[in-house]
């Protein structure tokens, strides 16, 4: 993610990010090295906890963004995409091109892989999750060009797929229910070895794209093009 970040941000003075759903503004944090960043959520909750923690943040929704047009260097949005309605998706591409100045860059993160879909898909809402010919569609139709798309999270795949088809295999008339045990914090070597792992990837992910895991990363950049009305 930082590689893309950068190459967003390169040669810009003084960058404008906007975080479009930034729940209670964990990813605003990680932005600060790059540029003033502010952000939205639609939830009231995240929004209070990120203000109390002086965050700059907003109310608001992905398909309604309260900024004018034209704002923002780059505009991102972390794992909120497979959370839309089908009929949102386009809305909110094109609201994210709307806020981004002429050249400005998009930044996406989603899951990805429906084989995936289990009882953490159930908690967090998910309508669906992507394929990159889908998310592909999608970002260009919105009026961008695509800089890179990759696969990433590919080293914990093999630790998701068998869970995730448990899941499945056992839910009770066909319906997975909603579940947290995935969001444990696994004992201390397990973790540090996952976190290796996964430093391991992200430093792969400098030179090369991933072929498959549970999430795709996008960056793209803003056309002079008009995108495909939603």
């Amino acid at each position: 993610m930082k590689p893309a970040l950068a190459r967003a941000v390169a040669g810009v003075p003084a960058p404008r990010i906007l975080d479009c759903g930034c729940g209670t503004g964990s990813n605003l944090e990680m932005l600060r090295p790059y540029g003033r960043a502010v952000g939205f959520d639609l939830t009231s909750t995240g929004v209070r906890f990120a203000r109390a923690h002086g965050q700059t943040v907003a109310q608001a929704s992905i398909t309604d963004i309260p900024f004018r047009s034209g704002t923002f260097d780059l505009v991102t949005s972390f794992d909120v995409f497979q959370c839309l309605p089908d009929a949102a998706e386009r809305s909110a591409i094109a609201e994210m091109a709307r806020v981004l100045k002429p050249g400005g860059w998009l930044l996406l993160h989603v899951a990805a892989l429906e084989i995936l879909h289990g009882k953490h898909s159930v908690l967090s809402e998910e309508v669906r999750r992507y394929t990159p010919a889908r998310l592909r569609a999608i970002v260009e139709q919105g009026g961008f060009a695509i800089d890179r798309l990759t696969f990433d999270h590919m080293v914990l795949l093999p630790l998701m797929l068998p869970v995730r088809m448990w899941h499945r295999a056992t839910a009770a008339g066909g319906q997975v229910a909603a579940g947290e045990a995935e969001l444990a914090v696994p004992m201390a070597p397990v973790n540090a070895a996952l976190t290796a792992l996964v430093s391991l990837e992200a430093l792969a992910l400098r030179a090369v794209n991933m072929p498959i895991g549970s999430s795709l990363m996008c960056l793209a950049r803003k056309t002079t093009r008009a995108p495909i009305a939603p």
